[in-house]
């Protein structure tokens, strides 16, 4: 049983902004945009099967970056779907793509069921809220969510291309292909 009464907390006490700490004391400051010559800023996330997912442990591999607003839209579900079909000439190239947005496990779970996606991690930005897209420094303040972006590191742990696509589109899979 619950130990007392419920409690209504207004929103406002609910949203951080990029300046107040996260729940485990972090700062939650967006970095500035990265570069590309940029050393790749690592991260952990879990997938949509609660399998986690660490940046550095893919040294040797390229890897796509490819940052997704929210799941359930149609452009998001258009540019995981490119990620998937191409997903052979991805690994021909030594390249491991992923998709990523600041939705929960369960949330990319049935989204990627529904796609079907059953290859490509789709990673969570959840909590810390938008915390990675925050270090790439492509997280939409006034939106709660990631720039539709996509960025390439290199087998180095560089990023080597940068590319924010309008949110109401769809990025050209053949263009980070030929990159």
């Amino acid at each position: 049983s619950y130990p007392g009464p419920c409690r209504i907390v207004p929103m406002q006490n609910l949203i951080r902004t990029r300046h107040e700490k996260s729940s485990t004391g972090n700062p939650m400051i967006q970095a500035t945009m990265v570069q590309p010559g940029d050393p790749a800023r690592n991260f952990s996330l879990k997938d949509q099967n609660d399998k986690t997912f660490d940046l550095y442990e893919q040294a040797q591999k390229r890897v796509l970056l490819s940052f997704h607003p929210l799941a359930w839209t149609e452009f998001c579900a258009a540019q995981m779907r490119s990620l998937e079909e191409n997903r052979e000439k991805f690994a021909s190239l030594n390249c491991v793509p992923v998709g990523i947005s600041a939705d929960s496990i369960p949330c990319k779970r049935a989204w990627a069921k529904s796609l079907p996606i059953q290859n490509t991690p789709l990673l969570c930005d959840f909590w810390p809220h938008g915390a990675v897209a925050m270090k790439y420094g492509i997280f939409r303040d006034e939106n709660g969510f990631s720039e539709r972006a996509n960025v390439i590191v290199d087998e180095k742990q560089k990023v080597v291309f940068v590319k924010i696509y309008p949110v109401h589109s769809v990025p050209d899979i053949r263009e980070i292909i030929a990159f």
